[in-house]
């Protein structure tokens, strides 16, 4: 495996965790009831910014982009859907 691959690998897989870190702030907020000290805007920036990379990895045709955003983009999501469910 060369070093390109390696490090696509590496990249794409940290991607998906990068994807899925938001779902600990949403067990955090479940546990307290509240969603209070999470700020929305910052989460509805972060969400379009994934969309932009989603829709550039789909027009590249690459799949690292497109599978972590698109996991990124379900799991804040679901956190952006908790923060206001819990507001």
């Amino acid at each position: 495996m060369n070093i390109t691959t390696s490090l696509g690998l590496a990249a794409a897989t940290f991607g998906v965790a990068m994807g899925l870190s938001p779902l600990l702030q949403v067990r955090h907020m479940v546990s307290r009831g509240s969603s209070a000290d999470v700020s929305l805007p910052f989460l509805l920036v972060l969400l379009a910014g994934f969309v932009l990379w989603l829709a550039y990895g789909v027009a590249l045709g690459n799949a690292a982009l497109i599978v972590s955003n698109a996991v990124a983009i379900t799991s804040y999501t679901i956190t952006t859907a908790m923060v206001m469910r819990l507001r």
